[in-house]
């Protein structure tokens, strides 16, 4: 017995080492993977605020180079109105200068012509004929006017302040700066936009891991919460949000000749059940080689530990996971391979007992049969 059973125990041994090397190159590469998922929405966080910070500072000095350009403009166009308008008025002076100063000559040689028919007729000199007569000055006046518009022209240009001659190369220059900061927006734009894809991308593939998940587990929990309770209905909704990544998860369940109704109206014992029922869902969907059990068995009666201990038999033959059951109940420890527990033969020293129960049952004499 002792050499089969360190044959089996050697069998065991083979196909444990070769399931760690199975279990340590999927937890590798879950490892990858799961580093490589958590670090990228960081990254792109961190990559998004920079972007948005460098956008928010290139529109700002955009706004302060518009501000600039548009004062710029405004003053010089009011400048050039302004010249425009003086140099109109000047020329408007000076047409009427002319004119005064033809008037005048015209004037002078018709009043000489006057002067010489009068002395010619009365005998009469020059200085006597215009010593009593107010003389008009048309020339002065109009010299006087010009010279008072000219005047305040001048005061009016002279308030505007000084042209500013660069205004046209410093415009080309806020233009160019325009020109670079809308590239600049534009490559930022691009980005910002090629991180919310990713962003999408990431979410989407999330959702579709999540939901197919959902959809393992609910279908395990509906077939598990059926056999331990006999019948009966359960499934696993979501609550909450549209959204599966940001929903929260209800527990419906309809144990025999009850309603549809959450968890939290169940009794004790329909809850542990129901719970035994979702936790081996979640085990079902990534089946480990071991699963420890601690009094699981505890809040539940006889007929319900039976029900329990055979869901255990038939996931260890559909997985091979070994079942290590922490458990005080009669029934529970009937029905497992292998028994261990600690006396204590002599006070103060504690001893540790291995009963292999089916090696046990062979040395129980068969029942006799009957005469």
């Amino acid at each position: 017995a002792i050499a089969r059973e360190r044959e089996a125990w050697a069998g065991r041994a083979a196909g444990a080492g070769t399931r760690g090397a199975e279990l340590a190159a999927r937890r590798t590469e879950a490892e990858q993977e799961a580093a490589a998922l958590v670090d990228a929405p960081g990254r792109l966080a961190v990559a998004r605020s920079e972007a948005q910070t460098l956008l928010a500072s290139t529109e700002a000095a955009r706004n302060t180079s518009a501000d600039m350009l548009n004062r710029a403009e405004q003053e010089a166009s009011v400048s050039g109105r302004a010249m425009r308008e003086t140099e109109a008025a000047l020329a408007l002076a000076r047409e009427s200068r002319v004119r005064a100063e033809g008037a005048v000559t015209q004037a002078e040689a018709t009043a000489t012509d006057l002067a010489r028919d009068l002395v010619e007729r009365l005998g009469l000199t020059v200085e006597a004929l215009l010593r009593d007569v107010p003389v008009a000055e048309p020339y002065a006046e109009a010299e006087q006017t010009a010279a008072r518009k000219l005047e305040r022209l001048t005061r009016e240009r002279d308030q505007m302040g000084p042209v500013n001659l660069a205004a046209e190369r410093e415009a080309e220059e806020v233009e160019q700066r325009i020109a670079t900061l809308h590239a600049e927006r534009d490559d930022l734009t691009a980005a910002i936009a090629k991180l919310r894809g990713a962003i999408g991308a990431l979410n989407r593939e999330g959702r579709e891991r999540l939901m197919a998940c959902f959809a393992e587990v609910d279908r395990h929990f509906q077939d598990l919460f059926t056999r331990l309770f006999g019948g009966g209905a359960a499934h696993l909704k979501m609550v909450d949000s549209d959204d599966p990544l940001e929903a929260g998860l209800e527990i419906m369940a309809s144990p025999p000749g009850k309603k549809l109704t959450t968890l939290s109206l169940l009794s004790g014992g329909e809850q542990a059940l129901t719970a035994l029922s979702l936790i081996f869902a979640v085990f079902l969907t990534n089946p480990a080689p071991i699963c420890v059990l601690d009094e699981v068995d505890a809040p539940l009666d006889d007929a319900n530990v039976g029900r329990f201990c055979g869901m255990l038999d038939e996931i260890a033959r559909q997985t091979g996971t070994r079942f290590l059951v922490v458990t005080h109940h009669r029934l529970t420890m009937a029905r497992m391979d292998r028994l261990y527990g600690v006396t204590m033969p002599e006070r103060g020293i504690s001893r540790l007992v291995s009963v292999d129960l089916t090696v046990a049952e062979g040395f129980v004499a068969p029942p006799m049969a009957a005469e």
